[in-house]
C-alpha cells in the first residue's frame, strides 16, 4: 500500500471521533493495552509528559515540546487532530513521522488490528508510542485525545501531568456537568507524579485536590503562582493562561533534575512555531485585508477568541463559519458578534453540519448570512467582499480551519 493507501484505510476501517462522532469512542483500555503488549509496551521505553484539559492542551503541548528542544533533547510531540496531513499528529523535534515508517507499522500489524477492531485512535497511540520507542525520544509531550480517564493515551507514567481547564464540551461522552469532566480529565493523575492544573475554576478544584490525595501527587494550580512574565510566539489573548501552565510543568521538570535554562524557556516560548509547526491559534494568514483563523470551537474558546477579534480595527468584520453537528448551537449563540456578515459552510467531514441547517439557526438569532456549498467557497466569498479596511476571520471548528491553512 501506498501512503495516501494506507491513511485511507486507517479513516476507512475503523471509528474514528474526527470523522463520526460518538460511536468512535470506546468505554475501557483493554483494547490500548492489548496492543500496547502486542508492541512489546513501547510506553515504558520513553518519558513523557501528559497533557489533558477543554482547551488549550495543543498550544501548552507545542510549548512544552519547544521548549524542551531548546534545552537539547529529543523531543517526541504527540497531538490532535491534524489539520492537513495525518503525519501531523506525531513528530520528534517538530518533523513529522515518514510516510515509510507509517506504511511499515500498518503492514506489519494490519492483522493483528482487523482481528482485535482497534479503532483509528488506538492504531494511532501505538504508531506513536512505538515511534517514540525506536527513536528513543528522551522525553514525549503526549496530548490526551478525548476525556482523560479512559483515553487510549493513559497507559502512559508521565513525569508530570497537566490539566489546562474543564469546559463543557464532548458532554456526550465526558458528563454534562464541570465536575463529572473534571472527574474524567483528572483520570490522567498518576500516584505519586505532580499535576499542574491551568485554570483555578471553582467548580473543578475540589475535585482535582480529592484525586491528588487519594494519588498521593503534588497538586499546583498555575495561576496562583507568581511567575515572570515571557513572550511567545502564539499571539491569542488566551494563550497567557497556556504560558503560565507550560512554565510551570517546565518548573516541575527543573526539579527531577531536567537542565532547561530561563533562557530556554524564553527562547522556546518564542519559538514555537519554528519549533514544533503548529498552525491555526490565532494564525494571521493575509494583511490586506487581514485573516485571521482559529480553531477554538466550545463555548471556552471561542468566547476569548471573539472578544480578541472585537478589540480589532475594522470597518466591517466578515465572518467565515461552520461547526460539527454535535455542537450544541446555543452555548455559543450570544458570544457571535452582531455586527458581523455571517458566510456559513460546512466542514468536508461526515460530521459537518449542513449549512442550510447552520442559517436556520442563525436566523433565528437575528444575524446576517449567506449559505455556501464548500468551505472555500465561503472563504471566496468573504475575501471578494472585504476592503482593505475590513477584518476575515475563519473559524468555529478545527476542520474549517483546516480546509484554508
Amino acid at each position: 500500500m501506498t501512503y495516501q493507501d494506507t491513511v485511507k484505510w486507517m479513516f476507512s476501517q475503523l471509528p474514528m471521533y474526527q470523522k463520526q462522532g460518538k460511536s468512535a469512542y470506546k468505554v475501557d483500555l483493554s483494547n490500548t493495552i492489548l496492543l500496547a503488549q502486542h508492541l512489546n509496551n513501547p510506553e515504558n521505553k520513553f518519558k513523557s509528559i501528559h497533557v489533558a484539559g477543554t482547551n488549550g492542551k495543543g498550544s501548552t503541548s507545542h510549548m512544552l515540546a519547544s521548549v524542551l528542544q531548546e534545552s537539547g533533547y529529543k523531543v517526541g510531540l504527540y497531538t490532535s487532530p491534524h489539520l492537513k496531513d495525518y503525519r501531523e499528529r506525531i513528530k520528534i523535534n517538530g518533523k513529522e513521522i515518514s510516510k515509510q515508517f507509517v506504511i511499515q507499522f500498518i503492514k506489519r500489524n494490519k492483522p493483528f488490528f482487523e482481528t482485535n477492531s482497534l479503532s483509528f485512535f488506538e492504531m494511532t497511540v501505538g504508531l506513536a508510542f512505538d515511534y517514540f520507542a525506536k527513536q528513543k525520544v528522551d522525553i514525549a509531550v503526549i496530548e490526551v485525545g478525548l476525556g482523560g480517564r479512559l483515553d487510549s493515551t493513559n497507559i502512559i507514567t508521565p513525569e508530570v501531568s497537566v490539566i489546562t481547564n474543564i469546559g463543557l464540551d464532548h458532554v456526550q461522552f465526558l458528563g454534562n456537568t464541570l465536575e463529572s469532566i473534571a472527574n474524567e480529565k483528572g483520570g490522567i493523575i498518576k500516584s505519586n507524579i505532580p499535576v499542574v492544573i491551568g485554570e483555578t475554576q471553582n467548580e473543578t478544584k475540589n475535585v482535582f485536590k480529592r484525586i491528588a490525595l487519594v494519588k498521593k501527587a503534588k497538586i499546583i494550580f498555575a495561576d496562583k503562582i507568581k511567575s515572570s512574565k515571557y513572550d511567545c510566539d502564539l499571539k491569542g489573548a488566551y494563550q497567557d493562561k497556556n504560558i503560565k501552565t507550560a512554565v510551570q510543568s517546565i518548573r516541575e521538570l527543573q526539579l527531577k533534575q531536567y537542565k532547561i535554562s530561563e533562557e530556554d524557556i524564553k527562547y522556546g516560548l518564542l519559538n514555537v512555531v519554528k519549533n514544533t509547526g503548529l498552525l491555526g491559534r490565532w494564525q494571521i494568514l493575509k494583511q490586506s485585508p487581514k485573516v485571521i483563523c482559529d480553531t477554538a470551537h466550545n463555548r471556552e474558546g471561542l468566547e476569548i477568541v471573539l472578544k480578541q477579534l472585537q478589540r480589532e480595527k475594522y470597518k466591517q468584520l466578515h465572518i467565515v463559519f461552520g461547526v460539527v453537528n454535535d455542537k450544541n448551537l446555543e452555548t455559543i449563540a450570544d458570544l457571535l458578534p452582531i455586527n458581523a456578515k455571517y458566510y456559513l459552510c460546512k466542514p468536508n467531514i461526515p460530521r459537518g453540519l449542513d449549512s442550510n441547517k447552520l442559517k436556520l439557526y442563525f436566523n433565528d438569532q437575528n444575524l446576517i448570512s449567506n449559505t455556501y456549498n464548500s468551505v472555500n467557497e465561503a472563504y471566496k466569498k468573504a475575501l471578494e467582499n472585504a476592503n482593505s479596511e475590513d477584518v476575515v476571520y475563519v473559524g468555529g471548528s478545527t476542520f474549517v480551519v483546516a480546509e484554508i491553512i
